[in-house]
């Protein structure tokens, strides 16, 4: 049912709108998936169940989240949000733009470069448009596949973070080492050797530390297990980076999530 309407839906009426109705039309839903078996920690909708859809992920029918973004909805939440910070999210999913907007005590920073996602600013993530060291907070996730020069991007998160700082980050990680190839520079060829028309490359999690690592930043691979009850997946990974300067007053973090 979910997979028809939305495809009669998406065929009349415009993206712009869409958006502005969304959670209208979602909420015309959500009695048919009220429930008390699991709920979505970013609209608190409780549920008889997620939605499965054609890539295997379970969607909450209320707000539209992904497991991922359950996943980073929970990190922030439970270990890397605080009151008064300046937070940089690249391409936000619009339940977690709509959650993190409405945050008064932070100052947010939500950016798309192509006006495909709802933002506020349009940054160039090889070139971001603010001073040095302005973020306490920069949230990466399924970004930086996208970008050919990423050595260049992440040179630009090191700079405009904070000392102290932390960026989260995540891509889809395969394999024990990054697949790319810049020959491979048509949609049709990228989507079948990066499974997306507009992926770049395949990232190792491995690889992408070492990337990291290169321009400065101190890093730690999380892995993550399955929550029936929030609908998130099993052996997530999320890579956490920091400058050295946090590293040094912090003698360790705990992960428990």
């Amino acid at each position: 049912m979910y997979v028809h309407l939305k495809n009669i839906v998406r065929k009349v009426i415009p993206q712009k709108l869409l958006f502005k109705y969304e959670e209208d039309l979602r909420n015309l839903l959500y009695p048919f998936y009220q429930g008390d078996t699991c709920e979505c920690n970013i609209c608190k909708a409780k549920l008889k169940k997620f939605e499965k859809i054609e890539t295997g992920d379970l969607l909450c029918p209320r707000c539209g989240s992904l497991p991922r973004t359950r996943r980073l909805n929970k990190l922030l939440d439970e270990k890397f949000l605080k009151d008064g910070f300046t937070v940089l999210d690249f391409s936000p999913s619009r339940s977690q733009y709509r959650k993190l907007k409405k945050n008064k005590k932070i100052e947010y920073f939500a950016t798309d470069f192509e006006n495909e996602f709802l933002a506020d600013y349009h940054f160039d993530i090889t070139s971001i448009g603010v001073e040095n060291n302005k973020f306490d907070l920069i949230i990466c996730y399924h970004i930086l596949e996208h970008i050919i020069e990423d050595m260049l991007a992440m040179k630009e998160l090191f700079r405009v973070l904070k000392p102290k700082g932390k960026i989260i980050i995540q891509t889809p990680f395969l394999g024990e080492t990054i697949y790319e190839d810049y020959s491979i520079n048509t949609p049709e060829l990228r989507l079948k050797h990066f499974g997306q028309k507009d992926h770049v490359r395949i990232y190792a999690a491995q690889g992408l530390e070492n990337r990291l690592k290169d321009v400065g930043f101190k890093t730690e691979i999380l892995q993550f297990s399955k929550n029936d009850y929030l609908g998130l997946s099993d052996n997530e990974l999320v890579i956490l980076a920091w400058k050295d300067e946090y590293a040094k007053t912090s003698k360790s973090l705990e992960y428990s999530i």
